[in-house]
């Protein structure tokens, strides 16, 4: 086992990395209203657009897809064509990519309560388990020190690819009108 006081190293590491990245994403999606059925139908779409070769990608334990397809088919939507995900070579790109997906589950938990009382919120609700993002954290720092002298460095093109879909489905949303 991990010790505790250790855990998180390659989140801190990639955490760092990604700050600006992660913050344009943050304030991309701050545009979209939760409450307002048509403005959250297109943050689910971008979403989405994101999420499909991520997950592909990343392989996460729980994939996340069904929940925002279903939540999508709630609202009269369906999954609209996903982006394209470039340098997606080594296991440390696959862990940095999953980093930034477990990661959104903790905004997920957040933007969850914004969404409209009348609205389906399967895919925000999607949280970690307890214990949960404390385990990935204790996986993803095995995976670094198993990894190559490379491996972090993937990891950051990884979870900047991440945040670069997401940010890409926001804009393409916004550019669309619907954001």
């Amino acid at each position: 086992m991990t010790n505790p006081t250790h855990a998180g190293r390659a989140r801190q590491a990639l955490r760092q990395a990604t700050t600006a990245s992660h913050q344009r994403v943050d304030d991309l999606f701050t545009h979209f209203t939760l409450s307002d059925v048509r403005s959250y139908a297109s943050f689910l779409r971008a979403h989405a657009r994101a999420l499909v070769p991520l997950e592909a990608v990343a392989r996460p334990d729980a994939s996340r897809l069904a929940l925002l397809a279903e939540d999508l088919a709630a609202l009269g939507e369906v999954l609209p064509p996903s982006l394209d995900i470039n340098g997606a070579e080594g296991e440390g790109f696959r862990w940095g990519a999953l980093y930034a997906l477990e990661g959104s589950r903790l905004g997920g938990a957040v933007l969850a309560r914004r969404v409209g009382s009348d609205l389906p919120h399967a895919y925000l609700s999607a949280v970690h388990d307890k214990g949960g993002w404390i385990a990935f954290q204790e996986r993803l720092d095995a995976a670094a020190d198993d990894g190559d002298a490379d491996w972090m460095n993937q990891a950051v093109r990884g979870a900047e690819a991440a945040f670069g879909l997401f940010e890409a489905a926001a804009r393409a949303e916004m550019a669309a009108g619907n954001g």
